[in-house]
């Protein structure tokens, strides 16, 4: 398969995402460029970033992997053509045989165009690393296409979306979510209440506690709309007899800034770990959040203050699961969940290598599960990561193009039930059945883990 013309614009008339940029034209070039030379001398993006864009095949064997192009079979759909987007301007500017040679050696001058082509191809694809897999050259057209969104930002190309929801984050005392510290710890109560109603056993939810060992920390829309979950994580804090926190001056964890900018990535990023040091506990634990966990995992020893680089951070996944080893808690016979299935997250998956520890504690509860085909480091997105899934003009292209692959893997495990420890994997998961019509319902891991810990206290 042959790549398009370089000069050729990739823009889809039907696809909805739409940003403008303050800057003009010429402008937008002259940031664009000096914003790349600046990302080059950085350390953490100079050797493996000039590798991926010095380096490319031209084989088309991410074509094979990629869920997008697979929907579209649009050849503006490939990775490694979406990669050239930067990789013909970075050659152009940043290699002697580029200046040199000019098209010869692919490269190119920077045109407003080729940002207008930049601003919608950066934002098609979710950044799942599948087509790294494959990759005979290891290339991470993932990396590139954040590297690209980076650089958009840098000239005023951003989601309002998630400039907005940054932009709440941010404030003081803020989340994504805009709720007030007060609505927080009434939902905690809440909380509270409802598993003294479930389970017969006083449960606490504790807060701001100084020198608890774990600091919990889950995406604010967790306390919306996924309270089995937290309920769930409660649990299993509560039966391996943990000392652990929330806090209530910052709770949230998403962080959007992995998406679009390592600048609010950092910032973000130690906002939290100051909550972590303020109430002076040991390990942060991310709930079940594909990408805050891989945001805080990967970043914090690169992006954290020198003097929080001393917090451990782990995922709810691999503190359930070591609980689990050291005979902390244990599962009782699981009552009849009906069929179920196991989704990967991408950023928990291919991201962090987080495959066995799920499975290892849904197997210890009982539950068997239906694999997907494919499933671990090749299962498919769910179609909404990237930071796609809070877009809400990306709706239909989500579920007719994004996650048209991932339904029809749901609907071939026959399964009543898939379990996603994602928030946004469950988000565009629910609208994928809803859309498609499958009989399946969604779950988080801790809703079902939780549900078949063995309990010996009384209320």
């Amino acid at each position: 398969m042959l790549h398009p013309p370089l000069d050729q614009q990739p823009i889809d008339p039907a696809y909805p995402f739409r940003s403008e940029s303050p800057l003009s034209r010429e402008e937008r070039k002259a940031r664009f460029l000096g914003a790349l030379k600046g990302i080059l001398e950085l350390d953490l993006y100079d050797r493996p970033l000039k590798m991926y864009l010095d380096t490319c095949a031209r084989c088309n064997n991410c074509a094979g992997q990629c869920p997008v192009f697979q929907a579209t079979g649009d050849v503006h759909d490939l990775p490694a053509w979406r990669s050239d987007l930067l990789r013909r301007v970075y050659r152009r500017y940043f290699t002697p045989s580029g200046r040199l040679l000019g098209r010869l050696v692919g490269a190119k001058k920077l045109t407003a165009g080729d940002i207008d082509a930049m601003v919608e191809a950066f934002y098609r694809c979710t950044m799942c690393r599948r087509c790294a897999v494959h990759c005979p050259l290891a290339v991470d057209n993932a990396l590139i296409t954040r590297i690209g969104r980076v650089l958009l930002a840098e000239i005023g190309f951003v989601p309002k979306n998630i400039t907005v929801s940054v932009a709440a984050q941010l404030a003081k005392g803020g989340n994504t979510s805009s709720i007030p510290p007060a609505a927080f710890i009434d939902t905690l109560d809440f909380l509270e209440e409802e598993l003294v109603d479930e389970t017969g056993i006083n449960i606490p939810i504790p807060r701001d506690v100084e020198g608890a060992e774990y600091f919990f920390a889950a995406p604010v829309s967790d306390y919306i709309m996924e309270a089995d979950t937290l309920m769930g994580i409660a649990r299993v804090f509560h039966a391996a007899g943990a000392s652990w926190t929330v806090g209530t001056e910052n709770y949230d964890a998403i962080n959007y800034g992995l998406f679009y900018s390592d600048d609010k990535l950092e910032e973000i990023l130690n906002r939290l770990l100051a909550e972590v040091r303020r109430l002076k506990c040991g390990t942060l634990v991310i709930g079940e959040c594909g990408h805050a966990t891989k945001a805080a995992l990967l970043f914090h020893k690169v992006f954290g203050r020198s003097e929080y680089r001393d917090i451990r951070i782990e995922s709810i996944l691999q503190v359930t699961r070591r609980f689990l080893a050291e005979g902390k808690i244990s599962f009782a016979a699981s009552k009849d969940q009906g069929s179920v299935t196991y989704h990967d997250p991408c950023n928990l998956g291919r991201g962090l290598g987080l495959y066995e520890e799920p499975r290892e504690l849904l197997a210890a509860a009982g539950i068997e599960v239906v694999e997907m085909q494919p499933n671990r480091e090749m299962n498919l997105c769910c179609g909404g990561g990237g930071g796609l899934v809070v877009a809400p003009d990306l709706h239909d292209w989500r579920m007719s193009v994004g996650g048209l692959l991932k339904a029809e893997q749901l609907r071939a495990t026959g399964a009543k039930t898939v379990v996603a420890p994602c928030a946004n994997c469950k988000k565009q998961l629910r609208e994928l059945v809803q859309h498609h019509n499958i009989d399946m319902e969604v779950a988080g891991l801790h809703d079902l883990v939780g549900r078949a810990l063995t309990r010996e206290e009384k209320a």
